[in-house]
């Protein structure tokens, strides 16, 4: 079978059903689905993934308003096989990418374009770290970091962000992450400055206010001290 992506509802009578020829990936866009895989039985809501492997028999039911993307893989990823997680959460990249195919495929058939996306797909579902479900209220900080990178990001207004002290936050942020919540803000800044470096023609000046530096030398120390390199030798490389 040729990979497809599609954009599927469902209803809330229980349905089951087993697919022999190929694995599915499920990952809602509005709502939540409820499913039982045998391996994983319950609710997998927006920023999560549930892998169905082929022959595997599952129920499941859905809110009609919810909506998904449905994904029917010949293969699956090296990182999705040998893991032993059914859902997991997908990364702020992949999620952004499959609302991005929702809208594309609501617009137009393109069999080349459909190809590239499905490729795309695959290529960022294999950058996952398959790892436990993330606490949603740690999800919702992740999303505020990435979005606010240039503010000051303290610890005290992400734990309200969370609703959780800031001791309970930064516990529950490093249970659910394996780092601390500073080194996450750290590693998004760099990542964000070197990206912006390669993809732009931005000044430094301008690319560290952007990642939350107002101050170009303590950005190009921590730039370097992250990536080996200042920050201008990097972008004329």
């Amino acid at each position: 079978m040729k990979p497809s992506l599609s954009i599927r509802s469902y209803t809330k009578q229980l349905n089951s059903h087993v697919h022999d020829c190929y694995h599915q990936l499920v990952l809602p866009i509005q709502g939540n689905i409820s499913i039982d895989t045998g391996a994983y039985t319950g609710k997998v809501t927006v920023g999560e993934c549930v892998v169905i492997p082929k022959g595997v028999a599952h129920a499941f039911k859905a809110d009609e308003a919810a909506r998904f993307i449905v994904a029917d893989l010949d293969q699956l990823p090296a990182n999705l096989l040998q893991s032993t997680f059914a859902v997991f959460s997908i990364s702020l990249p992949l999620l952004s990418f499959i609302q991005f195919v929702e809208k594309q495929l609501e617009s137009q058939v393109d069999s080349g374009i459909e190809a590239s996306i499905i490729q795309v797909f695959t290529m960022l579902l294999g950058q996952q770290e398959v790892t436990q479900l993330i606490d949603p209220r740690i999800r919702a900080v992740q999303a505020m970091i990435i979005e606010q990178l240039d503010q000051p990001l303290s610890i005290t207004a992400l734990a309200q962000a969370a609703y959780l002290s800031p001791t309970q936050f930064k516990k529950t942020f490093k249970e659910n992450l394996g780092t601390s919540v500073h080194k996450f803000i750290t590693q998004q800044r760099m990542e964000k400055a070197k990206a912006l470096l390669t993809h732009t023609d931005l000044p430094v000046q301008l690319v560290a206010e952007k990642v939350g530096y107002s101050d170009l030398s303590a950005f190009s120390r921590r730039f370097s001290a992250y990536f080996g390199m200042s920050p201008r030798t990097f972008s004329r490389s």
